[in-house]
């Protein structure tokens, strides 16, 4: 019998998060999340996510034992401000147990059904800069610190119980050395007398923050057209900032402006953080943090985490003036191989920005959907 529990106290939260690291314990390609930062993350008292969001923590049992998890999430920013009436889901891990998926997927269709919603989404988080989608191909592909990894099962069940694509991601690869100078060195010198821009680079986080919030404000306008997106709250912001900037090089943070100082156009790579999290099996203590300290100072790979231009400036090549600092920055590092993270398939232009690089698509993810009105089965 599949007995389906709601994870409420940090010590229930706790063996909510664990759960994949049985799941996955010898699997080489699964890279461990912190268990600290999950717990932040799922703290409504303290992840701002929640003040237009609600989320609820599921745990499946068989026999005693954790079989599976998901978190049932309604963004009602997606919901009133973009009419979207779309109950998510996310944290999803299971057995390969269908009637296990079954249950889980039942609480998220009870609360989408509880408030009116017409269907559901998932894999997703609670907003844009979580991790989102199920792997549909790349098993054989380390993940990052900021992707999901699953068993191909997953995506069986998602189909067998009628479940469609809704969304295509891509992530790809190519080594720095693919990275050829011409093709932006002298385009990046035309494209800042042309327009009067200017790069902005930095050797310490406390001279990035006073730019951070427009940083956000223009990620913002970046991607608002884009079909999935819901705009980061002023408190995000904040949240963001003090969680995430100061755990990237300064160095691998890249801002254009005019020349009037606004903000253009803006990239953040990360070092890659997979070894180390490997390592440390999700603890910070006693030694994680110096692990993700080394990892910091010497990884030889990169992740291309968030890049963004102004609609006014797309399309001008603004991101020739990135390229060429990142050149620099890269070449000083001894870096060795440039990963991507999630991209929608159908942001073309962001693909465009990588031609040249002769980047290797490595994996691929996708959104399940399914309509509400559509769900016929019951657990008993």
């Amino acid at each position: 019998m599949i007995t389906i529990k709601e994870a409420k106290t940090k010590k229930e939260l706790t063996e909510y998060i664990k759960f994949p690291f049985s799941l996955y314990k010898d699997n080489p390609y699964w890279v461990p999340p912190i268990i600290a930062d999950e717990l932040e993350s799922f703290d409504k008292t303290k992840n701002p996510a929640f003040e237009n969001a609600e989320a609820y923590f599921y745990m499946a049992y068989k026999n005693n034992e954790v079989v599976g998890r998901i978190t049932a999430i309604i963004n009602w920013s997606e919901v009133n401000n973009q009419h979207k009436r779309k109950v998510r889901f996310g944290w999803f891990d299971v057995i390969d147990d269908i009637e296990v998926t079954k249950a889980l997927l039942e609480k998220v269709y009870e609360l989408g059904k509880k408030n009116n919603l017409e269907h559901i989404e998932g894999p997703m988080g609670f907003s844009n800069l979580d991790k989102v989608g199920v792997l549909t191909d790349g098993f054989d592909q380390v993940g990052t610190m900021i992707t999901w990894y699953n068993n191909e099962y997953y995506v069986t069940h998602f189909e067998q119980l009628g479940f469609q694509v809704e969304k295509q991601y891509i992530e790809s690869i190519f080594p720095f050395s693919n990275v050829k100078p011409e093709f932006f060195l002298k385009a990046q010198e035309l494209i800042k007398k042309r327009y009067g821009l200017r790069s902005l680079t930095f050797t310490k986080t406390k001279d990035i923050m006073p730019h951070v919030d427009k940083m956000f404000d223009l990620f913002n306008e970046s991607y608002e057209k884009l079909a999935s997106f819901v705009a980061i709250s002023d408190v995000q912001k904040e949240y963001f900032k003090k969680k995430y900037i100061s755990f990237i090089n300064p160095e691998y943070i890249k801002f254009v402006v005019d020349k009037d100082d606004n903000l253009i156009a803006f990239s953040i790579v990360m070092p890659s953080f997979t070894e180390a999290l490997q390592k440390i099996k999700g603890k910070l203590f006693p030694f994680g943090f110096l692990h993700l300290l080394k990892a910091k100072k010497h990884s030889k790979d990169v992740v291309f985490y968030l890049i963004g231009v102004h609609p006014d400036y797309q399309n001008k090549g603004v991101t020739a003036i990135i390229f060429d600092e990142y050149y620099k920055t890269f070449s000083e590092k001894g870096i060795q191989n440039c990963i991507r993270t999630p991209e929608l398939l159908e942001n073309n232009a962001i693909h465009l920005l990588w031609k040249n690089f002769d980047p290797k698509i490595h994996c691929q993810r996708k959104t399940y959907r399914k309509d509400l009105s559509e769900w016929l089965y019951k657990q008993s």
